[in-house]
């Protein structure tokens, strides 16, 4: 199994979606969001002053975009970028990474503390933006909320902590709310960044500061792992026509440090268990 290069020259790439025959994704350090397709071909959407971050859409196809560093709910409709939501009184650092469920729920994570000014880590609240605008803390204690999917059937919401080493699921109720908190898988080898789910269970779990990214089941197993050599892989999302495209984002590092090196790339590897649920 290998990966092989599709787009490369990205500051630092996040958020992959497939959607419309084409992947989109976020472009941290040059503020755009921007869509490429299984021949390489590349269009920048719309530029985010705020560094977008998290990709979604609601059933009506209005488009959510994670406004980081003013931590926004942004909406892209029509050609226009308006805020959304303000999410500041619940994100206490930087907004990330996000999942919209099939009621147009968004669900936005956070970093918790300044990573990049070396403050330790801190829990974070889960954000929920329902379709009224109205904003809710969703899920608490949660350290480094990142990567999220939801299951087929809608139940079950299985989010990436980052800084815990482990995948963590929540029943979702029809409201929206989270419970039943538990470990749905523990990675110690990686700590888990973005994820996206296929349709036998597994997850594919990319892998922030280490060099390689995992498929693992419920429980721990580790059916599959890539070594990326000296890159690391931060996001991930299975698309393409049959759903059996792993599109892989990755970089040389992660942070304000590498935004000049342009090192960023989507990768490609064809897998035999085609994607399933959100997003």
């Amino acid at each position: 199994m290998k990966l092989e290069p599709l787009l490369d020259g990205l500051s630092f790439g996040e958020g992959p979606r497939w959607r419309d025959d084409r992947l989109y994704f976020s472009d941290f350090y040059v503020h755009q969001v921007r869509t490429v397709d299984e021949s390489g071909k590349a269009e920048t959407i719309v530029e985010v002053p705020g560094q977008p971050s998290g990709l979604g859409w609601r059933p009506d196809g209005t488009m959510l975009i994670v406004s980081m560093t003013d931590r926004r709910l942004m909406r892209f409709a029509g050609g226009k970028l308006t805020v959304e939501a303000e999410l500041g009184a619940i994100a206490t650092g930087l907004c990330n990474d996000m999942i919209v469920d099939a009621r147009g729920r968004a669900y936005v994570g956070n970093f918790g503390f300044d990573r990049h000014a070396g403050e330790s880590p801190r829990p974070a609240v889960l954000a929920r933006i329902d379709p009224d605008g109205s904003v809710h803390a969703a899920a608490d204690g949660l350290m480094f909320p990142n990567g999220t999917v939801i299951t087929p059937d809608g139940r079950t919401m299985i989010i990436a902590e980052t800084f815990a080493k482990c995948l963590t699921a929540f029943d979702i109720a029809a409201d929206g709310t989270l419970s039943n908190r538990r470990v749905w898988a523990e990675t110690p080898t990686c700590n888990p960044d973005g994820i996206c789910l296929d349709a036998e269970g597994g997850i594919w779990v990319t892998g922030a500061f280490t060099h390689q990214m995992v498929r693992v089941l419920e429980g721990g197993k580790v059916t599959h792992a890539l070594d990326l050599g000296e890159r690391a892989a931060y996001a991930c999302m299975l698309g393409g026509k049959d759903r059996r495209t792993l599109f892989v984002i990755t970089n040389t590092g992660s942070g304000p440090a590498i935004a000049d090196k342009k090192a960023g790339r989507i990768e490609t590897m064809r897998v035999d268990v085609p994607g399933a649920g959100l997003p």
